[in-house]
C-alpha cells in the first residue's frame, strides 16, 4: 500500500496515501481498535460548520489571513456536502474529550484547504492547530459540534417525522369521531368511549413530547465554544465566541447563542440530559400507542380485532397465511434502545471530573442514534401502519354489545351495589344485561333501553 509520512508533536506517522488525515489520525486510529460504532456524522458535520465559523470570526477579528480562511471554509463545505465521509475513521471509544476528532477534522481541512490553496499558487499553508484549530480547543469545540448536531438533528429529522405522525392521528381520530367502541382500564372491559377518543389520546402525547423536545432546544443552543482549554477562554479574542455563533447561525439559519457560562458549558451535559429526557418521554408514549395497536389488531379471529391494520409482509415462516404486527414490533424495540441510551447519556453525564466531562463522544453516539432511531421509527411506523389503520365495525360492536360495563350508566338510577348485582348476575349465568336487569325486577326493559345508550356514554352528562 502507497503511503506518505505525516509527523506531529510525538514523531512520525504512515498514512495511507490516499487518506486526508495526519499523525493524530493515524495515531488514534490504531491506539483504539475498539468496536465498529464511528463518531456520528452529525458530530462531524457540527465540526465542519463550527471550523467554517471560527475561520470567518478570526478572519474579522484581523487573527488569520482571508485566504486561509476561504481554504478552511472550502474544506468543511466539501464536508457537510458528504464528499469526505471516507477520511472520518474514528470510533466513539477514544478520548472522553473528543480530542482526537477535533484533530481528524483539523488535519483533513486542513490537507484539503492546502490542496485547494495550491491550486491559486497561493504561498500559504495552513497548519491543522495553528489555523483551523485557532482559538479553540477540543475541550470547546467537542461539545459545541455535539449541540450544534444535536439540534440540527432534532430540528430537522426528529421533529418533522413526529409531527407527520401527529397529523395522521389527527385524521384518524376526526375520521373515527362516531364509533363507539368498549374501553378498556388494567386490560379489562371499561366503560365506552369512540375510536376517534382513543386515538386522541395518541394525538395528545404526541403534542406533548412535541412540546417538551421544542423547550430543551433553548438549552442545547447554548454553546461552549470560547471557553477554549478550561472555560476561562485563553488564547481567544473576547468578542470570538460571540462571533463564531453569529456565523453558525448565517450557516445553520438556527438561533445559537454563546454559552453564558463556559465552566459550566465544558464540565456537564445537563442540556442533552434534559433534552435526551424529552426523547425518552417520546419513546414512552410511542412504546403505548405500538402496544395499543398491536393489542387491538390483535387476532385476526381469535384476539380483540377491533381494528385492521396493513398486511406487510408475512408473518411467520411455518403458518401459512400469518400476518404480524411488525411496524408496532419495530417501533416498541427502538423505544427500548432510547430508554437504554437515556441510562447511558445520564450516568455519562454524572461523570464531570473538575474542568472536564471525559464521556463526550458516548453522550453524543446515543443521543444521535435515540433522535435517528425514533424518527425513522415514526415515519415508517406512519407510512407502514398508521395510514392504514381502519376499523373493524363487526368486532367493535360485538365486543360493545358484550361487555358486562355498560351497567355503569345504571348507578344513577338504581344505585352501585344493585347495578353490580345485574353485573354479576349476567356473568355468572352468562346472559345479557337486559336479561340479568330484567329478571332481578330492578328494572323493566324499556327503563334499560333508557338509561343503557353507549353513544352517551362518551361524554359528561
Amino acid at each position: 500500500m502507497d503511503y506518505r509520512i505525516e509527523k506531529d508533536t510525538l514523531g512520525e506517522m504512515k498514512v495511507a496515501a490516499d487518506k486526508y488525515w495526519g499523525a493524530q489520525t493515524q495515531r488514534s486510529k490504531q491506539n483504539f481498535p475498539i468496536g465498529a460504532e464511528n463518531m456520528p456524522e452529525e458530530v462531524i458535520e457540527g465540526f465542519a460548520i463550527l471550523k467554517k465559523s471560527a475561520a470567518m470570526a478570526n478572519k474579522d477579528l484581523g487573527l488569520l489571513e482571508e485566504e486561509k480562511a476561504q481554504a478552511i471554509a472550502y474544506a468543511a463545505d466539501q464536508i457537510l456536502a458528504g464528499e469526505l465521509v471516507e477520511h472520518f475513521p474514528l470510533v466513539v471509544w477514544q478520548t472522553g474529550s473528543g480530542t482526537q476528532s477535533n484533530m481528524n477534522v483539523n488535519e483533513v481541512i486542513a490537507f484539503v484547504g492546502n490542496e485547494w490553496l495550491k491550486d491559486r499558487n497561493s504561498q500559504l499553508t495552513l497548519h491543522p492547530n495553528d489555523d483551523v484549530n485557532k482559538s479553540q480547543s477540543s475541550n470547546d469545540t467537542y461539545p459545541t459540534a455535539m449541540h450544534v448536531g444535536a439540534v440540527l438533528k432534532l430540528e430537522d429529522t426528529v421533529l418533522p417525522a413526529l409531527r407527520t405522525l401527529k397529523q395522521t392521528f389527527k385524521e384518524k381520530m376526526e375520521a373515527f369521531e362516531d364509533i363507539v367502541k368498549i374501553g378498556r382500564t388494567h386490560l379489562q372491559d371499561a366503560t365506552p368511549l369512540t375510536l376517534g377518543q382513543e386515538i386522541s389520546g395518541w394525538h395528545r402525547m404526541l403534542e406533548k413530547t412535541e412540546a417538551m423536545i421544542s423547550n430543551s432546544l433553548s438549552y442545547i443552543k447554548e454553546l461552549a465554544i470560547g471557553g477554549t482549554a478550561v472555560g476561562t477562554g485563553l488564547n481567544a479574542h473576547p468578542e470570538f465566541s460571540e462571533r463564531v455563533c453569529a456565523k453558525i447561525n448565517e450557516y445553520t439559519g438556527k438561533e445559537f447563542i454563546s454559552a453564558p457560562n463556559k465552566f459550566h458549558a465544558l464540565t456537564s451535559h445537563d442540556e442533552l440530559v434534559y433534552a435526551h429526557g424529552a426523547l425518552k418521554a417520546l419513546a414512552a408514549d410511542l412504546m403505548k400507542i405500538a402496544n395499543d395497536v398491536r393489542w387491538l389488531a390483535s387476532g385476526p379471529r381469535c384476539g380483540i380485532g377491533e381494528i385492521d391494520i396493513p398486511a406487510n409482509e408475512p408473518g411467520s415462516s411455518i403458518m401459512p397465511g400469518k400476518v404480524n404486527p411488525t411496524q408496532s414490533e419495530a417501533v416498541t424495540m427502538v423505544a427500548a434502545q432510547v430508554m437504554g441510551n437515556d441510562a447511558t447519556i445520564g450516568f455519562a453525564a454524572s461523570q464531570g471530573n473538575f474542568e472536564l466531562n471525559v464521556f463526550k463522544p458516548v453522550i453524543a453516539y446515543n443521543f444521535i442514534q435515540s433522535a435517528q432511531l425514533l424518527a425513522d421509527s415514526m415515519l415508517s411506523f406512519d407510512e407502514r401502519c398508521a395510514k392504514g389503520l381502519e376499523p373493524n365495525y363487526e368486532n367493535i360492536e360485538k365486543n360493545l354489545k358484550d361487555s358486562l360495563m355498560l351497567v355503569t350508566a345504571l348507578n344513577p338510577h338504581i344505585g352501585y351495589e344493585n347495578a353490580a348485582k345485574i353485573a354479576k348476575k349476567a356473568f355468572a349465568e352468562n346472559t345479557t344485561l337486559k336479561q340479568a336487569a330484567v329478571d332481578s325486577g330492578l328494572l323493566t326493559a324499556d327503563q334499560f333501553d333508557e338509561y343503557i345508550d353507549p353513544k352517551e356514554m362518551t361524554y359528561p352528562k
